[in-house]
């Protein structure tokens, strides 16, 4: 069931007027009404799948609890381990089994070893990244003591499986959606009408944006040895507004219907495409999934507070690792290494956290210096996007090498599918729109906002139905 869908339209009013009519009584009413509209939720995809959920939520809440009860250290570290252990396993098995496989298969034929490798042949669970990494940050605060265990599983239940950031996040914590649940949810009228802006607004970058975008990325991405140079850069274009509007899309919408629910979630995108070096891009984009490498990886290795080889050391594990969370593929991993090397010059220069305020232009030099910057960080973004959406890490490089090697920048792909042009002034105004609303969380509230939503809402009818879906992209993760 995915948020653009028919079934979703249906599903989303009903849970909202049980929620709010029916098990409004008292908290653990709305609570147990959300953990079984989530479950539903999730079983729409496979329900068989729906048990390793439920084994994971009751392992890190019995874990949680034994960490605490423990009486020595030696207790506290065994069921600590055993749940990192275990979700770290299953994620590995499901999701990561096979890459190595075959990678561990492959290294033995370069070297002259006949092998041939044994696969598993099952399906990657939809948000099994997402809602582990939930599990693993709770288990992480109890064992260093930064929160109490949660001894209701009615609660835990909720923060784990609340279907909204099931199984494309954000990632959230403990410390902040727990104290959310575990208090009974008036109605509040103003919330509900910024949650339905938001959805709107999410809606819209996913239909109108996102689906349209792919179209077009996709057309150029799989013929790409027959394509110009200008063609190759409008589809790069194209990906990173199609990856865009399609995840912070997702994360709007995410937001949007906690907030129906009387519940806020973690802020995961704040326009990324306006950052001014890679560093603040990495603030800007994918937050709540940054935020928890830097807390539970990066600072544990020792953060930026030793010489120069440890912070080097620990800027490329985190990129790595967090380019292997995206997916079982080289490309990834690829990706991942790309940015590290851009964010590099920024720590050794210690200049990675300068860009913290609000970006603002007038008519001088340092606002022409800013606006290179922006479109030189959009650039390098575009570049490293190329091996997040190439098939191999071969078709990326050829890719790139077509863009350098061609020379020939005349309207081929602009020529010859319709539309083109009018695409790219829709992702014009799109930009145009972020940019003049970039201190906001969603573009559609403030001033004249009956009118956007109604803009927004006939945007979407013409570009896309209900009934002719695309999923999100990092569903796969």
């Amino acid at each position: 069931m995915f948020f653009n869908s028919l079934a979703f339209a249906i599903f989303l009013p009903i849970v909202f007027f049980l929620h709010w009519f029916v098990f409004n009584k008292t908290k653990t009413s709305q609570n147990t009404l959300l953990i079984i509209a989530s479950y539903y939720f999730y079983s729409c995809w496979d329900w068989r799948f729906l048990f390793l959920l439920v084994f994971s939520t009751f392992l890190d809440y019995y874990t949680g609890i034994r960490i605490e009860k423990s009486a020595n250290e030696k207790g506290r570290k065994f069921w600590f381990w055993l749940s990192i252990g275990v979700n770290l396993g299953f994620l590995g098995i499901f999701k990561y089994y096979n890459f190595f496989s075959v990678s561990f298969a492959e290294m033995l034929t370069s070297v002259g070893f006949k092998a041939s490798p044994i696969l598993l042949d099952v399906i990657l669970p939809v948000g099994i990244s997402f809602y582990t990494f939930h599990g693993l940050s709770y288990v992480i605060d109890i064992y260093f003591k930064r929160i109490k265990a949660e001894y209701n599983f009615v609660d835990y239940s909720l923060f784990v499986s609340y279907f909204p950031l099931l199984v494309a996040g954000p990632i959230e914590r403990a410390t902040h959606l727990l104290p959310e649940v575990k208090v009974k949810r008036e109605f509040d009228f103003e919330k509900a009408k910024e949650g339905v802006y938001q959805i709107i607004w999410g809606l819209v970058k996913k239909v109108v944006i996102a689906d349209t975008c792919a179209t077009y990325a996709n057309a150029i991405f799989d013929h790409y040895t027959s394509m110009n140079s200008l063609s190759l850069i409008l589809g790069a274009v194209y990906f990173a507004f199609q990856i865009y509007g399609d995840f912070s899309g997702y994360s709007d919408m995410a937001l949007g219907m906690s907030k129906l629910f009387g519940l806020d979630l973690l802020r995961n995108f704040n326009y990324p495409y306006f950052s001014r070096d890679i560093a603040e891009f990495w603030r800007r984009w994918h937050i709540s999934l940054t935020t928890w490498f830097r807390d539970y990886l990066y600072i544990p290795l020792g953060g930026s507070k030793g010489g120069v080889w440890m912070k080097v050391r620990n800027t490329f594990i985190i990129f790595l690792v967090s380019g292997f969370w995206h997916g079982a593929s080289w490309t990834y991993i690829v990706w991942g290494l790309i940015n590290a090397i851009y964010f590099l010059p920024l720590l050794l220069s210690n200049s990675n956290r300068k860009n913290l305020d609000t970006i603002a232009l007038r008519w001088d030099f340092d606002s022409v210096k800013t606006v290179i910057n922006i479109l030189s960080t959009f650039l390098i973004t575009c570049v490293a996007w190329v091996f997040f959406r190439a098939k191999t890490i071969s078709d990326a490089i050829l890719y790139l090498k077509q863009i350098i090697t061609n020379g020939d920048f005349s309207s081929q792909y602009l020529d010859n599918e319709r539309y083109n042009y009018e695409l790219l002034l829709m992702i014009g105004l799109f930009v145009w729109v972020e940019w003049n609303n970039r201190t906001k969380a969603e573009p559609i509230s403030g001033k004249r906002s009956l009118l956007k939503v109604v803009l927004a809402i006939l945007a979407i009818m013409a570009f896309g139905t209900f009934s002719d879906y695309k999923e999100f992209i990092y569903f796969q993760f």
